[in-house]
Parts: C-alpha cells; structure tokens; sequence
C-alpha cells in the first residue's frame, strides 16, 4: 500500500519556520508517512527573496523598534485593503512555482509553517483550484493576522491562548486544535546527563548555563559570557556561536582565560543533548528555540526580547513562570546572581517549563491532520 504523502511549506526568514518543518518530516518516519519539504524562499525570483527574506532580517536585528512598530500596525489592518491587495498579488506573482511543485509529485495533505503559502493556499480552494487538505502550523505563542485565513482545512495552535485568539478572529472552533510547536523527535527522549556532559567535556554535577545566540550566531554573545563568568560562583558556561566562526574564536580566547569554566560550540545538530547537560538557558525568545527548552523542561532567561512575536513570546514563559526576562546585560547578570542566591526558584521554573513542554508536538500535528 502506498503510503501517503505530506508537503510541508516552510519559509526561511528566521529559522524557526525552517526548523517546524524539519521536525514535521522527521517525525513523519514514525507514522509511516511519506513527508517532503520546501522552503519558499527556495523557488522565489532573487529579488523577491531578498526584499521578502533578507528585509525581515534587516529589520529585526538593526531597527527591532520599527519592527515592532510594524506588526502591531499590520496586525490591526483592514481587511482587503488596497497595500493588503497589492501585496497579495506581488506575493501570488512570485510564487508560480507552487503549482509546479504540486503537479510534479501531489500530496495528500499540506502544512504550512509560515503565512506565506497557507494564504496563497487559501486563496487556491476559495476559488476551488484545489481540493488537498491544508493545514498551518503556528511558530509562536501569539498569532498575527497575517496568519488567518479561511478555506484552510484547520490549525495547529502553540497555546490554549493562540487557539483563543484564532477562534476570536473568525476561525471555526472545530478547525483549531491546541497541539503546540513541532519540535524533532529527540527532544521527546530523555538523553542522559552525565553522558551528554562527557561529549562535551564539562563536568556533569556542576551548574551549567547554556548561552544561545540561534544558529547564525547573531548577538554580543562573547560580552554576554565575559560578564557571566566574572560572577563569584562555582559554574560552567556553554556559549553556543552557531555558524559565526569570528564569535567562536572570541569565546574561545575567553575560554582560554576562564580554564574549566567556558565551553565554546560551533554550530550542533543535537542541541538537545547540550540542553540535556544544562540547568539554565539564556536565549532570545523565538517560538521554536524556547519551545524545544520547554520540551526539555530547561528554565529561561530571555534577553533582549525583539518587540513583536518574540516579546509576546516571553510574556507567555513569564506568565507561566517558566522564564526571567532581561533587557540589558545589567538585568541579566542580576537575575542569574538572585537565581544563585535562591536555587528554589530555578526549580519551580524547571517544573513550570516541564509542564508545558510539548516534546511530541510534531507527532500530534501528523495524527491530528491524518484524522
């Protein structure tokens, strides 16, 4: 019997899009489904992928404020709008190739982990093109309006609050399911400690920090880990550099003036078997990074929260108190000293962030669009 097919959708501007995708189609070997994924970006003239992509980059890393500005406008803007319909049509132009993807080898179902396919999707069965089941993922725990559209088949929602918000905006409520963010399947395993502190050449029974910049490695990362480890307190720093080789080399020439203490990684494939070896993470707050922290019941510091998704983000893990938030180095370096002074505290967040950790979402995303 032939097994069924799912295309996933992704669209690679920021990674965690990228990333819900990879974890859907990881976790598709396991149901015996058949699962290929596209990034947009990937089948898009040059030109619109770097105003669509390389744009939003730009803004969330050197004018966050303006970034901000922008999805609170956007998400309260009227609905067929005349900017709403030209962007729509510019989208539609760039994006023929879609149909070129679906004839050449058709899916059973569709996932979609960004807005931009989902709403050319949407269009396709509104004027009845298609007839395939098409169903998104949301990648943060908030959804923008840019997400909603009708004549999708149903959505999966991070949070019991983003299902609220989806059905508050004019979704069916039978056609949104709370399944959280899809993360890969390794982080539904529970990797040893102490052998995962061995890989790494740390020592497993001391406190251990994790510092998380993304896989780009974008951030004063380096700053970050001199600060840390200036702190009268016995502790081991991992600072992770992504693929930015110049920070590696600067955590490196700290690590050499901190023997013992730093513990410098490149970019991994299996950031769960560091997280494994961790008490404590220091991240930005994108929906899928503190979702597989949450998955590994790992305790947050989010730092300098872009205003937008990822500070909607961090409201949810601080609501839940699952998370500390800073916004300088100052507040930083003063809530890791009061986490010392009070290591009860890391342990209800520890228990908070367990709790709401969904290590298997990918898996009920597959059942729940397979049903």
């Amino acid at each position: 019997m032939e097994k069924k097919h799912v295309v996933v959708f992704s669209v690679s501007a920021g990674a965690g899009h990228v990333r819900a995708a990879e974890a859907l189609v990881a976790a598709a070997s396991n149901l015996d489904l058949r699962a290929t994924h596209h990034d947009v970006m990937d089948i898009v003239p040059p030109l619109f992928k770097k105003v669509y992509a390389e744009s939003y980059l730009t803004l969330v890393t050197k004018h966050p404020a303006l970034w901000g500005y922008l999805y609170s406008k956007t998400d309260r803007r009227k609905i067929d709008s005349t900017l709403d319909k030209l962007r729509l049509a510019v989208e539609r132009l760039n994006t023929q190739k879609l149909k070129d993807i679906l004839a050449d080898d058709p899916p059973d179902y569709i996932i979609c982990t960004h807005f931009l396919p989902a709403q050319i999707f949407a269009r396709w069965r509104r004027k009845k093109r298609m007839a395939t089941p098409v169903w998104v993922c949301i990648t943060d725990f908030d959804v923008h309006t840019l997400w909603v559209h009708r004549h999708l088949t149903g959505y999966c929602a991070a949070s019991d609050e983003v299902a609220w918000r989806l059905k508050s905006k004019g979704m069916d409520e039978a056609a949104v399911a709370v399944t959280g963010i899809p993360v890969m399947p390794a982080f539904s395993s529970s990797p040893d400690r102490i052998e995962c502190a061995r890989e790494l050449g740390i020592r497993p029974d001391r406190m251990t920090i994790l510092l998380m910049s993304g896989g780009a490695g974008v951030g004063a990362v380096h700053k970050l880990a001199e600060r840390l480890l200036a702190i009268p307190h016995d502790f081991q720093l991992i600072a992770v550099a992504g693929r930015n080789k110049r920070l590696l080399q600067a955590l490196e020439e700290i690590a050499n003036e901190f023997p013992g203490r730093l513990k410098p990684l490149g970019f991994t494939t299996n950031i769960e078997r560091v997280m494994a070896a961790s008490d404590l993470v220091i991240t930005k707050s994108g929906g899928l990074t503190i979702s597989e922290c949450l998955a590994m019941g790992l305790p947050m510091i989010v730092v300098f929260p872009i205003p937008g998704q990822e500070e909607r983000n961090a409201d949810y893990l601080l609501e839940h108190g699952a998370a500390m938030k800073a916004y300088d180095e100052a507040g930083l370096e003063f809530r890791v000293r009061s986490l010392f002074e009070n290591p009860k505290l890391l342990d209800i967040m520890s228990e908070n962030a367990q709790r709401l950790g969904r290590p298997t979402a990918a898996t009920d995303v597959l059942k729940l669009v397979l049903s």
